[in-house]
């Protein structure tokens, strides 16, 4: 049976969903941005994520955009709310008030569709809604999307837990099964709380083994180890798994720090020391790398690139501007290429827009992730990169 989905937010989790879903149904996506609704109108993306920019070019998909919610969630059998939640540090919780005004507004509106959050909210947050709407409608449902990969990752999905168990719960879980490429992946129906808590202890354990591998190369490189080969003698153990073991600068990005802080908000007076050690050996990371840098006695640095991932356009909460910063301190110039960016959030640093002019005034220069680019200067050239993955 096809049936009309609206997806409110048209970033990578609201657009992943989005062409997939349209495969076999009507999808009306929604942002508040005439542009992007204009560009996706057009089929331009307003997401970096080459696989779907390619699929929604070629493919003869039943989607459109528009930038009138009402217009989107009229006669709807699903509604999915895909907006931002930003951590507010100071309250340790996410900032859920967009969601909130959304859903006041779907109710009023369409009296029957399932509301289905895919926003990362704080553990007990959907059934905190379903009281204070009075209904049973609204679930919650995560996503494990990579940036850069949010189709792909929606078209073969590790697996699918949905939030709720009732008969429309079951009908949208098989509907994204079914739509996905594998048509044997896991569905799990729990209840909301226990689908948030899942998201949030997925991410922080992710967190974790960023953090640990970092505190391997820390080791290593202070005593002169070959980390290549200590991370590949520990990985190939089927337990740990040769995979998500790249050195970096430390986690950073949408997901991983916010989700690892709120978990570890929500722990109160119960143990939690390895969830507070996280958040203590990212930030040690940060000192252990500077003083590495520093002991190089450069005068100007360079920093290739904010982003946490090659391939990414993504720099929010990146790690080397932790980095940044502590130099600044230190009375080191930094000076900044970096495409994708119009301005340097960090407070006197230099954006240089010439990349020979800025290879050629770098003393070092740091990257999180190397590219063909910057390889010709490796010679120069700090990073932790190790093995060009961020599988």
């Amino acid at each position: 049976m096809n049936h009309k989905i609206s997806i409110i937010g048209m970033g990578y989790v609201g657009c992943g969903n989005a062409l997939m879903l349209s495969k076999n149904h009507e999808v009306s996506i929604v942002d508040i941005d005439q542009k992007k609704v204009n560009d996706f109108n057009n089929k331009k993306l307003p997401i970096d994520d080459n696989y779907a920019q390619n699929f929604f070019t070629s493919h003869n998909l039943n989607i459109s955009a528009t930038s009138i919610l009402e217009e989107s969630i009229e006669g709807a059998s699903f509604i999915i709310i895909s907006l931002p939640t930003d951590f507010d540090e100071k309250t340790k919780s996410y900032n859920t008030s967009i969601i909130e005004s959304v859903i006041k507004k779907i109710i009023d509106i369409n009296e029957v569709a399932l509301i289905i959050i895919k926003s990362t909210v704080n553990i007990g947050y959907t059934e905190s809604l379903c009281k204070k709407f009075d209904t049973k409608r609204i679930i919650f449902s995560p996503e494990f999307l990579r940036e850069g990969h949010a189709l792909e990752d929606n078209l073969l999905p590790s697996r699918i837990i949905i939030g709720g168990s009732d008969e429309n719960s079951q009908l949208f879980g098989n509907l994204l099964r079914e739509s996905s490429d594998n048509s044997e992946v896991p569905l799990m129906f729990m209840g909301s709380t226990e689908a948030e808590s899942a998201k949030l202890f997925s991410n922080t354990y992710l967190a974790m083994r960023v953090a640990y591998f970092n505190e391997l190369d820390g080791f290593c490189l202070n005593n002169k180890i070959n980390t290549s080969d200590v991370i590949k003698g520990v990985s190939y153990d089927k337990r740990i798994g040769n995979y998500y073991n790249n050195p970096s600068f430390g986690f950073g990005g949408y997901c991983l720090p916010k989700d690892s802080k709120q978990l570890l908000s929500r722990f109160g007076n119960l143990p939690h020391s390895l969830i507070q050690a996280i958040q203590d050996s990212n930030s040690q990371r940060t000192k252990f790398l500077v003083k590495e840098i520093l002991s190089l006695s450069p005068k100007i640095v360079g920093v290739y690139k904010l982003a946490m991932k090659e391939g990414s356009d993504n720099s929010r909460e990146s790690s080397i501007f932790g980095i940044m910063n502590e130099l600044i301190k230190n009375n080191i110039k930094v000076i900044v290429y970096d495409e994708s960016m119009q301005t340097v959030i960090v407070e006197k640093a230099l954006l240089e827009r010439n990349f020979k002019k800025f290879t050629k005034d770098s003393d070092l220069i740091i990257t999180n992730r190397l590219d063909e680019k910057i390889k010709p200067y490796i010679s120069k050239t700090f990073t932790r990169d190790i093995f060009s993955s961020d599988e």
